[in-house]
């Protein structure tokens, strides 16, 4: 499985909202929901899903019914601890 990361623009959509796609989002047909991150001000909102292809991903989104901007494969990943370690070693 691979890990991708997707934007989306939805402004004023709120945190009921949010919740309201939650028990379709949990189902995870084609793709398995990691991560939410939104701004709800400005309405950005980045979320990280799990799944076998970009394609799958977006069947997901459109299982659901929420509308994306892009979908990115993840191939490289970089934790602040991972990050530490790699600069000790200079």
């Amino acid at each position: 499985m691979a890990l991708f990361v997707t934007l989306h623009q939805a402004p004023g959509l709120s945190p009921e909202e949010i919740a309201g796609y939650g028990p379709d989002v949990a189902k995870g047909v084609y793709a398995t929901f990691r991560q939410l991150y939104v701004n709800t001000d400005t309405g950005f909102i980045v979320s990280v899903y799990e799944a076998d292809s970009a394609a799958a991903v977006e069947q997901e989104f459109e299982r659901v019914g929420f509308p994306f901007d892009s979908i990115n494969e993840i191939d490289f990943t970089l934790s602040a601890a991972e990050l530490a370690a790699m600069l000790a070693r200079g």
